[in-house]
């Protein structure tokens, strides 16, 4: 999953929010100079991350961009599994999504100097960008996408897989909410920041 879903799936709770946005810049368990509860965030990104790579509904949706992005249709789903979250956020959380983008936003900037500096520049383009709220558009997922095209610089244009994704959209659709009914039933931690 990406950014939006991983914030979503901490539960509302600051540590592991920002434990979860993180994680992706700290390597192995360089992590030890950050209270307990963050680190929960951080072992709760990998464990996500643990978790979508081995889903069946994740494997599934990916073959649709076998054509022309198989290298990187694990990226490509991630990107648009948050589209179908965000684009219909409410049926899922109880805040809206500008309400949860808010709070999360929030906690992002009252930590942001104790951040990993890789952490703090992606919190800018984050903020710059309002990319937590874009994806609930797909004008919005174009420009991440071909943002992520340019930052990766491996010549292929992933914004161009937006003619994949609306041929496939219902079926794509059908494998995020069995996929979203799973990760919350198997990975969502309860109020106090332990798994269930």
């Amino acid at each position: 999953m990406n950014y939006l879903a991983h914030a979503y799936l901490s539960n509302n709770n600051e540590d592991l929010i920002l434990g979860n946005f993180i994680a992706d810049h700290i390597k192995g368990n360089n992590y030890k100079h950050y209270s307990q509860n963050i680190i929960n965030g951080i072992l709760l990104h990998r464990k996500i991350d643990h978790f979508t790579d081995n889903h069946i509904q994740f494997k599934n949706a990916k073959r649709y961009f076998y054509d022309g992005y198989e290298k990187y249709a694990g990226i490509l789903i991630d990107i648009y599994f948050d589209y179908f979250l965000a684009s219909e956020f409410q049926k899922h959380c109880h805040l809206s999504l500008l309400n949860f983008t808010e709070n999360v936003y929030k906690i992002y900037d009252d930590f942001k100097y104790e951040m990993p500096k890789s952490s703090q520049n992606f919190y800018n383009y984050i903020i710059q960008n309002d990319i937590y709220n874009a994806y609930a558009t797909l004008e919005g997922i174009e420009k991440v996408l071909f943002h992520l095209s340019h930052r990766i610089n491996h010549g292929v244009m992933l914004n161009h897989s937006i003619n994949l994704f609306n041929k496939h959209k219902t079926e794509l659709y059908f494998c995020f909410l069995k996929f979203i009914v799973d990760a919350k039933n198997n990975l969502t931690p309860n109020n106090n920041g332990f798994y269930k």
